[in-house]
């Protein structure tokens, strides 16, 4: 079995959304940009105040027609072997790099990463002026209803944490993490018109959702759909679509 000790969620901007986007979710998480680096200075990381980063950002050589991605890091103990493993679980290697890390896609088109990088320490929850906390804490991938089930099977079999279905709705099956990590997978059964490659999008619990999301609009973002009792989503600055959830910031677990 893959052993996954850290998620990592990496935002794919294209270089005319770079720095708008940056901004804004330095805004929302009040974590700080790290210098850039890599061989075009096109990697950054948002780093919180205390514990180990989770969030991280990539400008991609993509121009003004490609739209903002995300794709995931799954901080393991060999690369090489995890990617073996998720090969036989029907995942495509898509590069391997003279740096070591791995990326793949999975059954369903999803692009991630294996990579070696310990880290440990969760963040907690940011607490703002208006007295709510909030926090990224979960990756929602968005799958075609034809490709779900094996989804749904791929990652739980690939990260060994169990599915758990929701008796309200069941579009929605999430994968249980272990306690320190800090992003958790949710699963989403698309409706049966829409087709393409699995994508992702991020969310954030907090504990106050109509306060959290006029904050996000000051800061920029745009209110797409109040689900009422549960979620709201927004768009970002760069157009991709995110979600703001009622869930407890601190466990992640719905209230």
């Amino acid at each position: 079995m893959t052993t996954v000790s850290w998620v990592t969620a990496f935002l794919d901007l294209p270089p005319d959304v770079h720095e708008a986007s940056t901004r804004f979710w330095s805004a929302v998480t009040a974590y700080a940009v790290s210098p850039p680096r890599g061989e075009h200075a096109e990697f950054t990381t948002l780093v919180p105040p205390v514990g180990d980063p989770f969030l991280k950002i990539q400008r991609t050589s993509g121009g003004s027609t490609t739209a903002p991605g995300l794709h995931l890091d799954l901080h393991v103990t060999s690369e090489a072997d995890s990617a073996a493993r998720a090969e036989g679980l029907g995942a495509e290697v898509v590069h391997r790099s003279e740096h070591g890390y791995v990326v793949l896609r999975s059954p369903g088109g999803f692009v991630f990463c294996f990579v070696h990088e310990v880290l440990s320490e969760r963040p907690w929850p940011t607490r703002w002026p208006q007295e709510h906390e909030s926090v990224v804490d979960q990756v929602c991938l968005d799958i075609p209803a034809d490709a779900y089930e094996t989804e749904c099977a791929f990652w739980s079999a690939l990260t060994g944490w169990p599915v758990r279905g929701s008796v309200s709705r069941p579009e929605f099956r999430h994968l249980v993490r272990p306690d320190g990590i800090p992003i958790r997978l949710l699963l989403q059964r698309l409706g049966a018109s829409e087709g393409g490659p699995v994508t992702g999008h991020l969310d954030l619990a907090c504990d106050d959702r109509p306060t959290e999301v006029a904050r996000h609009e000051a800061l920029g973002a745009t209110v797409v759909a109040d689900h009422g009792g549960g979620w709201t989503t927004l768009r970002d600055p760069a157009g991709a679509l995110y979600c703001v959830t009622d869930r407890d910031p601190r466990s992640g677990l719905g209230r």
